[in-house]
């Protein structure tokens, strides 16, 4: 958690100094930013939840979408970034954090997704089966094929 957390501070203030025009930025990271952007708003939407009257599906229910922006900050990095340092660490994140949905689901006798194959670093953020009903946050598209490929 505590690298997932130090990734989203690092990328959340590059975002903001961005924003605030301290900088330019090349379209590289224009498209990184761009993607980061989109990551973070999905999380925060899909943390606004409503209370189910049950503390532990509660929890679930915002730790799912938090864990998935960490994943799709990461992935960003995979697709953008070229520090190898911080390209293992992202992928260490996009591993723990499916780990820690899967649990989490399974905890609460969720059933889990439907295997599906492992994203590559290309563009696969844009894919539709990655998009969500209206107003809900697809939460991860989990498989043991991605958890063992990323490692």
């Amino acid at each position: 958690m505590k690298k997932t957390a130090l990734l989203a501070a690092a990328l959340a203030l590059g975002s903001a100094a961005f924003a605030a025009g301290k900088f330019t930025a090349s379209s590289e990271e224009s498209a990184f930013l761009a993607e980061n952007d989109r990551a973070m708003t999905r999380m925060m939407e899909g943390m606004s939840v409503k209370p189910a009257g049950d503390v532990d599906r509660d929890f679930v229910q915002t730790m799912i979408p938090h864990h998935q922006g960490a994943i799709d900050m990461a992935q960003a990095e995979l697709r953008h970034g070229r520090n190898e340092q911080l390209r293992r660490i992202a992928q260490e994140i996009v591993v723990e954090q499916q780990q820690e949905i899967v649990a989490m689901r399974l905890a609460l006798g969720e059933a889990l997704p439907a295997p599906a194959p492992a994203p590559d670093q290309g563009g696969f953020a844009s894919e539709p089966a990655r998009s969500a009903a209206p107003g809900r946050h697809e939460h991860s598209q989990l498989t043991g094929t991605a958890i063992e490929e990323s490692k």
